[in-house]
């Protein structure tokens, strides 16, 4: 028999951080990387309405990355585990992708409203998670170290978002819905 997926280790409101140490399931550190699991299934949404193979393996290193700042925001302070890695080049490859789209897209003049395009609206969707994540693990900064690259990647990863919802909405025929702000 397998591992079972329940260990009721949980049941009295805590959960273990890696190394050991409990925490209260509220948590700064908990809600930190459970916006980043959220963010992650968002991502594999929009990973599964697109065929574009750049995209693909984009998101694919993405979703890695979001596991690897997971086990960051996981581990309790002093941990001895060594922990997968997160460098600089991935916030390059991310910024790469950005200029390869924005060389594709019309000129933005507009701020623009969620909506054109089911693929692109996911895309949206997991970019509002990614600010949600960012500014919970900017909060854990303020009583915890936590790697600097794990902001930034965060961070350029919005952007990514962004950028790729208005990709995808280009490339499934969708017109981006300017905001008409009323003035009256």
């Amino acid at each position: 028999m397998g591992m079972k997926i329940y260990t009721k280790t949980g049941d009295d409101g805590t959960t273990g951080l890696i190394g050991g140490l409990r925490v209260p399931k509220y948590h700064l550190r908990v809600e930190s990387y459970g916006n980043v699991d959220e963010l992650n299934s968002a991502i594999g949404i929009v990973r599964s309405t697109t065929s574009d193979t750049q995209i693909l393996e984009s998101l694919a290193l993405i979703q890695d990355r979001l596991f690897t700042i997971g086990s960051y925001l996981a581990a309790a302070p002093g941990n001895k585990m060594v922990l997968p890695q997160l460098h600089e080049e991935d916030i390059t490859m991310m910024e790469k992708e950005i200029d390869r789209m924005t060389t594709l897209l019309p000129e933005l003049k507009n701020f623009i409203l969620p909506g054109a395009t089911t693929p692109g609206a996911y895309a949206h969707l997991a970019r509002c998670i990614c600010r949600r994540a960012e500014r919970w693990v900017v909060h854990l900064t303020e009583t915890e170290t936590i790697e600097p690259l794990v902001i930034h990647f965060l961070n350029r990863l919005s952007d990514y978002l962004f950028t790729l919802a208005r990709f995808l909405d280009m490339q499934n025929g969708g017109v981006e819905i300017a905001w008409r702000p009323r003035v009256k």
